[in-house]
């Protein structure tokens, strides 16, 4: 944990949770001051018409006060540069004012960087993303003033409430971070009945990537106790009620738990952020070999946790309790080993393949792989020796 005594805790966004808690989004919105909504989601979730429930709430709700103006459900995934400069050309050819994101987590980052543009006046989101990181502090940075409510449909990357968006920059093939006060949302809506029907692989991989972002959130030597309280919670509810949705696919009760614990796992993230190895992995091979970000932390955390042991050390008894372990007369090192175990049991109780080959990856890609990984942003926060990412890589396979 934090040793400085000093450190920043932000939660910004004011969280709305229950089932059918959708259809106050209309009603939240006139309360925001919002005028004209562009809705932002994408193909998958239209197609599953996620998109025309969310729609019908506003047929019901419009008014000369407030309106649904448009729907852009062609966000691809990465949240691609792309895609965000048509939406950002879209969403001022019909003078939207207020965003509304439905979706994972490429909608979510997808929706602060049209906010971003709008706000600072930019066609081309690449003109921030040339270092792979675009940092804003405060008090420089200002609030746009543009009503912003986000609304998750897989309990996984708990980016309805982070002021950070991760934007693959198609033209430098990286994904790259931006990170500004008042880019998170305004209100976050967290209905799990939105999640029923996820097929089994997305919503175990998400719930692993939200179980990367608690168990990251402990390790990480920036941890303080209001990062705790929301990491360790997350873990232990993740923990519980992953292998229960994974058998009981239907159960609300444990959806929205684990979409809440979701949540909770990525603000612990952005306000004890410093080195996360998983994620600098995780982020590589997305960008690289276009593998889902939850799938990524799913394969490499119990890897990247066995090889950089040293790293994880000093916080194997927190992981273990996090996890509900009994590591009763067990050293620092035996502890780490059985979480590490049990994260693989997890894989194993929930029919998850911890291998990098199925994504097509193969010893032929290492060098490549090698290479991404020192070159996403966050190995400068915790640089892992060349020899070590390809030890990691080669048991990933």
């Amino acid at each position: 944990m934090s040793t400085s005594g000093y450190f920043t805790y932000n939660m910004r966004t004011v969280v709305h949770s229950g089932a059918d808690s959708i259809i106050k989004v209309p009603s939240l919105f006139r309360g925001l001051g919002g005028k004209r909504v562009l809705l932002v989601s994408d193909e998958g979730l239209e197609k599953a018409g996620l998109v025309n429930r969310v729609k019908d709430v506003f047929t019901l709700n419009n008014g000369p006060d407030m309106q649904l103006v448009g729907v852009y459900a062609k966000v691809t995934p990465d949240a691609g540069s792309e895609s965000i400069n048509d939406l950002v050309a879209y969403a001022r050819s019909v003078a939207a004012d207020s965003i509304l994101a439905l979706g994972g987590g490429s909608v979510l980052d997808a929706a602060k960087g049209l906010k971003y543009c709008l706000h600072h006046h930019l066609t081309d989101i690449c003109d921030i993303l040339k270092l792979g990181l675009k940092l804003e502090t405060w008090p420089e940075a200002k609030p746009s003033m543009i009503p912003h409510i986000a609304i998750p449909t897989t309990a996984g990357t708990g980016a309805e409430v982070t002021n950070g968006a991760v934007i693959h920059n198609q033209v430098l093939n990286i994904k790259s971070l931006v990170l500004a006060p008042y880019l998170d949302a305004d209100m976050a809506v967290l209905d799990a009945k939105l999640t029923l029907g996820l097929p089994k692989s997305i919503t175990v991989a998400t719930a692993f990537d939200a179980l990367t972002h608690a168990i990251e959130s402990i390790a990480t030597p920036k941890a303080n106790l209001f990062s705790d309280a929301h990491a360790i919670t997350a873990a232990k509810v993740i923990n519980e009620n992953m292998p229960k949705v994974a058998k009981e696919p239907t159960n609300v009760d444990c959806r929205s738990k684990l979409l809440q614990a979701s949540t909770m796992a990525c603000n612990a993230v952005v306000n004890a952020f410093s080195a996360f190895p998983v994620h600098n992995f995780s982020h590589a091979l997305g960008a690289t070999f276009h593998i889902p970000h939850g799938d990524a932390n799913g394969i490499m955390l119990p890897v990247v946790i066995e090889t950089l042991a040293d790293f994880y050390l000093p916080n194997a008894q927190r992981m273990a309790d996090a996890l509900s372990l009994d590591s009763k007369g067990l050293n620092a090192e035996q502890t780490l080993a059985k979480v590490v175990a049990h994260i693989r049991g997890i894989q194993r109780a929930c029919d998850f393949d911890g291998s990098l080959k199925r994504f097509g990856v193969t010893e032929i890609n290492l060098k490549e792989a090698i290479a991404s990984v020192k070159h996403d942003v966050l190995y400068i926060l915790y640089p892992v020796p060349e020899p070590v990412i390809e030890m990691i890589l080669r048991k990933a396979l």
